[in-house]
């Protein structure tokens, strides 16, 4: 396998082939994911894969786009697909139909699948809806952040309240599903600013909502800021009362808690997102996205120019790659699976790994049933209400 200098790898055809998925059977992966790299301005919180103004090398994205997955040996039949990025509805109409063409030529949607898009309000036009729907979305995840004009500044959003408000409006009638994207613990937001912007959530008539606790990342924007002291982050009590306010909110709602960051009503969870904390397999195309097929996790090199030039010349390129062993699948399937509110189905878990899910890093399992962080309950082991605000630190323990 060689390294490239920007530590992306390009694998031979002697190295695994992370595309040589099982063909229409119960082992082939039954979510597809695909990554569109474009937006009009990179916010400074963002560290996602991704280019701003480069609008031009959305033909050849396209293009790279097909070759990747012509790659794949075969059609396939899936669940789910998710278009993510980036904005997704950036592409002009023509474009995303374009898109939609390239994947259709591999991939078939089944009956009753879910098919979902990522959009911001600026932009998204009754054209571009439009489209959208005539493709076979039906559920549309709106980046809104939110419903305050301060915040929205503070995160350098180009919507305003009230065009996110009346594209919500638009939205809910042109698709079966709408789920909010909502962020909280921003620089300078205060708890009745997030609490008025969970109440304008509620007042609309979504059945879908993610919250989002603000992450300073490496190399954004943000990061250097607080670096030097230009911003500071909200303090962690705060940031719990804003988490603890959105849990109590929207369950009284009618749109309760289903996972650490997402809320929906029953039968409107994203079954997309499902696959992943469910441990399953999945495809993924594009610049930066993860796929999990033949238990190979591999990620895409996250430089858009590089894997745009490397699938022009129908190189494969690959930022890393990992071949998980029995254990390692039976440690992820217990980290993911203890972010759902239901948490693990002990007895299904025994049927497919083979092992009793308390007999994993027993003495981590132990301590917090002891401590009040993880409960049995239903046959099922899950975090507690007061385990959900140390998710990170519990689930962590049994990797």
């Amino acid at each position: 396998m060689r390294q490239d200098f920007d530590g992306s790898y390009q694998v031979k055809p002697s190295d695994i082939d992370v595309y040589a998925a099982p063909k229409n059977s119960d082992a082939s992966p039954r979510a597809l994911y695909v990554h569109v790299p474009f937006c009009l301005h990179r916010c400074g919180y963002c560290d996602f894969t991704l280019v701003a103004d480069r609008d031009d090398l959305v033909p050849a994205y396209l293009q790279a786009l097909t070759n990747e997955l012509d790659r794949l040996d075969g059609d396939y039949e899936v669940d789910t697909i998710f278009i993510g990025g980036g904005t997704p509805t950036h592409l002009s109409t023509d474009q995303l139909e374009r898109l939609a063409e390239i994947l259709f030529s591999r991939f078939t949607l089944n009956s009753g699948g879910e098919f979902s898009v990522e959009a911001n309000p600026d932009g998204l036009s009754d054209d571009v809806m439009k489209t959208l729907s005539g493709i076979g979305v039906n559920r549309l995840s709106l980046g809104v952040q939110s419903f305050d004009a301060a915040v929205l500044k503070t995160l350098e959003r180009q919507h305003t309240p009230a065009v996110a408000h009346e594209v919500v409006h638009r939205a809910i009638d042109a698709f079966d599903v709408v789920s909010l994207d909502l962020i909280f613990g921003v620089p300078g937001q205060t708890l009745d600013a997030w609490n008025a912007t969970l109440a304008v959530a509620q007042q609309l008539p979504i059945r879908h909502v993610s919250t989002y606790g603000l992450t300073f990342e490496k190399g954004t924007d943000f990061y250097r800021r607080r670096q030097q002291g230009q911003i500071n982050s909200t303090p962690d009590d705060l940031e719990r009362d804003m988490y603890a306010a959105a849990i109590s909110q929207f369950g009284h709602s009618g749109v309760p808690q289903y996972e650490i960051s997402n809320f929906a009503q029953p039968g409107s969870e994203c079954r997309h997102n499902m696959v992943y904390w469910q441990a399953d397999e999945y495809f993924a195309f594009g610049p930066g996205a993860a796929r999990y097929v033949n238990g190979v996790r591999s990620t895409n090199a996250r430089n858009v120019s590089r894997w745009i030039n490397c699938w022009l010349k129908g190189e494969v390129a690959l930022q890393d790659m990992e071949q998980l062993s029995a254990d390692a699948k039976i440690r992820e399937a217990i980290f993911l699976g203890l972010r759902l509110v239901a948490g693990i189905d002990i007895n299904g878990f025994l049927n497919r790994f083979g092992c009793d899910v308390g007999e994993i890093a027993r003495d981590s399992a132990e301590r917090h049933l002891e401590d009040g962080l993880l409960e049995v309950a239903d046959s099922h082991l899950r975090l507690t209400s007061a385990g959900r605000f140390m998710a990170d630190t519990v689930m962590a323990d049994f990797l």
